[in-house]
């Protein structure tokens, strides 16, 4: 198997997810620092999936498994483990990923949304590798005057979301 380094992966981490008031909206971000440099990775995500993200990353757990706490127990149950996430491609502007899954019947490779993904990853450790072409297209939306520009760059300089449960 090729090493996710040697096929011109780079090594990341998730950092953080932030709100962000968009005109009225919010707008919810991942965000993914280099772990050897200091490039950033900035993803939009859904309500759901970054209230997810920030939990996992503060090390809450609930009464009853969430739906990304089911998976990895489900991935465990069966024997398995997540070895890697790789955001590896660009389909229809969205950023794709493949989850390295191994288990008693070898690697596999799954399709996934990058939001799942990365989530996946916080509760598992499983090292996160993002294509430097991925990395490129979002580094070149955060140049520039625009709106999108302007959002992302607020999304790195934002203070992370917080997630507190309200029966403690």
């Amino acid at each position: 198997m090729i090493a996710a380094t040697d096929a011109g992966l780079v090594p990341m981490r998730v950092s953080k997810a932030v709100g962000l008031n968009d005109g009225g909206d919010i707008s919810e971000y991942v965000v993914l620092d280099e772990r050897h440099g200091n490039r950033h990775l900035v993803i939009q995500v859904g309500h759901a999936e970054a209230f997810s993200l920030a939990a996992g990353l503060q090390g809450l757990e609930w009464p009853r498994p969430a739906v990304y706490q089911f998976t990895v127990a489900l991935v465990r149950s069966l024997s398995g483990r997540v070895r890697e996430i790789r955001l590896d491609r660009i389909i229809d502007g969205a950023y794709a990923t493949t989850v390295e899954v191994e288990g008693p019947q070898g690697v596999g490779l799954v399709d996934a949304r990058s939001s799942d993904a990365l989530n996946i990853a916080v509760l598992t450790d499983a090292p996160v590798f993002v294509s430097a072409e991925m990395l490129a297209e979002c580094i070149s939306r955060q140049e520039g005057d625009s709106a999108e520009a302007a959002l992302l760059l607020r999304a790195l300089e934002a203070d992370p979301m917080i997630v507190r449960r309200a029966d403690r």
